[in-house]
């Protein structure tokens, strides 16, 4: 099935230590990577800033960020007909990682921790085990 609707996402990858960090909003049983949806006129640095200091209270460093790819898959929970396309940047940051209001939890994941993501970042994951950034257990 084509899907009618695509959501845009942007996203920031953050590894350290053969992990990569997720978040979990109130809500939702599953790791998504930090980000979400433009604004009307952002572009994606934009939402990338805005999104980041939303959810974790830290500012991304601009300069620093470079694409790291963008992907796609269908939308977790949702009928096949629902596209997440998520454009992710990697990048430097400034400040404490904190959880906002809007996040119940943050994690490190690995490639064992693929069943707790998002299908999206399932096949993030799948690419960054390949490229060797993130272990497996």
């Amino acid at each position: 099935m084509e899907p009618t609707r695509v959501i845009d996402k942007v996203a920031w990858v953050l590894l350290a230590d053969g992990r990569v960090l997720a978040a979990r909003s109130h809500g939702k049983d599953v790791f998504y990577f930090p980000g979400g949806k433009r604004e009307a006129g952002e572009s994606d640095l934009d939402t990338l800033a805005r999104e980041v200091r939303e959810e974790l209270t830290v500012e991304i460093d601009r300069s620093s960020a470079e694409h790291f790819g963008t992907f796609e898959a269908e939308a977790h929970g949702r009928q096949a007909d629902v596209l997440v396309r998520m454009t992710c940047y990697t990048a430097d940051y400034q400040g404490t990682l904190a959880p906002s209001a809007e996040i119940a939890e943050l994690a490190w994941l690995d490639y064992g921790d693929r069943d707790r993501a998002s299908r999206v970042v399932q096949i993030i994951l799948d690419h960054m085990v390949a490229a060797g950034l993130v272990r497996r257990p």
